[in-house]
């Protein structure tokens, strides 16, 4: 395949995304995105025996260092944060530093966390290597980490210089990880793209068999889908918050369970069922466009049920949500396959009711 490049237009923090199969052995696409002489590579200990030595290779004409994190998403903290300030410091890395995310979501949120805070603000590259970084964390500016009471509550809004996607990364992704990364394909279907998701029900056997042309084409078609979104709403003021649907019931699952005990993916997907039953007891959704949503999700081999945390519970951990607007906590929510909208104007009768139906 050719390699595909999207841009992500934001005047001048735009930048491109690049997709192709092979391009973590190819420097000359990853080169002139560099700032400086200086590159310092963050990622796990998962990745790092799959692929730190092809970025050694990418970067060898630079000075590099690396630091390798535990993987999961319980590392997710201002302390981890802190290890990637203190490695930096100690190395003595200069503003003029590139930092690179090799790994997926976690690692991506984590180096842009440090590279909007280290010396305030220094360029970072991604380099994703999971299904769900490569089609929507990696892509659009979003760093942080979670706090005890709350996913993503502490972060920043920090453009990558560029993200640079590898398909064959998918090669040695868990069965599981990568269903977790459909969810979010699933999203951008169900949020604004009604062929895709049509498509997506079509092709659910190819993309679970890994065929590349497939995956190819669900990655392309989501940068697309976000690289537009955050063109015409980069901190989230509009519509750029509707790409959270199924994430606020999805964070609570998240942090109600722990986390790294569901998948992001896993959550947001069983969250997204959630807000189409909601949709559908509001008299948005018909029980036909409920049922294809539920019944994509069971195909791709991802829960459709959300876990019986307590309706109280729910409602608690969603209350220090990023979305709570004056106390009201906002939903996306779907009014058809293909448009969602935010929305504080519902019954909180008919969120109890739902929350009430969670039962895995």
């Amino acid at each position: 395949m050719a390699m595909k490049t999207i841009n992500v237009n934001l005047a001048d923090r735009s930048y491109p995304v690049f997709i192709d199969s092979g391009t973590l052995s190819r420097p000359e696409v990853i080169g002139p995105y560099i700032a400086g002489d200086e590159v310092f590579v963050v990622t796990n200990d998962t990745v790092a025996p799959l692929y730190l030595s092809f970025c050694r290779q990418l970067f060898r004409s630079f000075r590099t260092e690396t630091l390798v994190l535990p993987d999961g998403e319980r590392y997710k903290t201002l302390d981890t944060a802190g290890q990637i300030f203190s490695a930096l410091i100690a190395h003595c890395y200069s503003r003029q530093c590139t930092l690179v995310a090799l790994g997926g979501g976690v690692i991506g949120d984590l180096t842009g966390f440090a590279a909007a805070c280290y010396q305030r603000g220094v360029p970072f590259i991604q380099i994703p290597t999971t299904l769900l970084a490569q089609v929507d964390s990696s892509v659009g500016g979003k760093t942080g980490v979670n706090h005890p009471q709350g996913k993503n509550m502490i972060g920043a809004f920090w453009q990558p210089r560029c993200v640079v996607i590898d398909i064959n990364t998918l090669n040695t992704l868990p069965d599981r990880e990568l269903r977790a990364g459909l969810a979010e394909v699933v999203k951008y279907g169900l949020i604004r793209d009604p062929e895709f998701f049509a498509w997506l029900e079509n092709n659910a056997p190819a993309l679970l068999r890994r065929d590349p042309q497939a995956l190819a084409y669900a990655i392309e078609r989501s940068c697309l889908n976000k690289a537009q979104v955050v063109a015409a709403d980069e901190r989230e003021s509009g519509q750029r918050a509707l790409l959270n649907l199924g994430h606020t019931f999805g964070h609570a699952i998240e942090t109600g369970l722990g986390y790294g005990t569901w998948l992001h993916g896993e959550a947001v997907a069983a969250g997204t069922c959630l807000a189409a039953a909601m949709s559908r007891r509001l008299g948005w959704l018909d029980q036909d466009e409920v049922d294809r949503v539920t019944t994509l999700f069971s195909r791709l081999g991802l829960p459709v049920n959300a876990p019986a945390l307590g309706v109280d519970n729910y409602i608690g951990i969603m209350s220090v949500d990023k979305k709570v607007r004056a106390g009201k906590i906002r939903l996306v929510l779907l009014a058809e396959i293909g448009r969602a909208v935010v929305t504080d104007e519902y019954d909180t009768t008919v969120l109890r009711e739902v929350l009430r139906s969670a039962k895995e």
